[in-house]
């Protein structure tokens, strides 16, 4: 009896402290995998997992990040393997608040100039131009330009160097400057080019 207690005052607790976590974390499944079902499967298995550890989660500590880390590597171990052909589906159900319009409270440092960009685009834009993106970058890009995780928190929950991290972001963002640059424009969000850049 006092198993089962325990078992529900757990569940109680995940569902507080996780489960609000829910919509923003199927943005960004939706960024990783491309696919609405996969997406789907993604965050279940997530959540699935989430649950399992739960007793081991340190209560204080940075929820956001232990399930994105858990997200991260539940989709680097499958489901990037299971897909290597391009998504042929339409992204543009997403909603904006998906796509960065909630901003990370657990950044610890100033949104990067891309970020700030990005949220100035149209949505259909942005989310064209980060799904020609690979996997790896796109991830990062979207983990630190849209959800605001440092690099070391990016480094944790992908399992790879600090340096891979900055790398990766550094031509992530480059990529996405240059396919969004003639777009901003265009529209007017950018001033004409002068030749090269800084």
């Amino acid at each position: 009896m006092g198993n089962t207690q325990a078992s529900a005052s757990l569940a109680e607790r995940f569902e507080q402290e996780a489960i609000e976590y829910l919509d923003q974390m199927y943005g960004a499944a939706m960024k990783f995998t491309r696919d609405p079902q996969e997406a789907q499967d993604l965050l279940q298995e997530t959540f699935m997992k989430a649950f399992a550890a739960f007793e081991r989660f340190q209560s204080g500590t940075n929820m956001k990040a232990w399930l994105y880390r858990i997200m991260t590597n539940t989709y680097i171990n499958g489901y990037r393997k299971q897909q290597r052909e391009p998504y042929l589906g339409a992204v543009d159900e997403l909603e904006d608040w998906q796509l960065g319009g909630a901003e990370s409270t657990t950044s610890m440092a100033a949104r990067s100039a891309e970020a700030e960009a990005l949220d100035r685009l149209p949505s259909t834009a942005v989310t064209e131009a980060l799904n020609e993106l690979d996997d790896d970058r796109r991830m990062v890009v979207y983990l630190a330009d849209v959800e605001g995780f440092s690099y070391q928190n990016i480094a944790d929950m992908m399992g790879t160097p600090i340096g891979t991290v900055m790398s990766r972001l550094s031509r992530g963002r480059k990529q996405l400057r240059e396919m969004l640059g003639e777009y901003a424009r265009e529209q007017g969000y950018a001033a004409p080019s002068s030749g090269k850049g800084a």
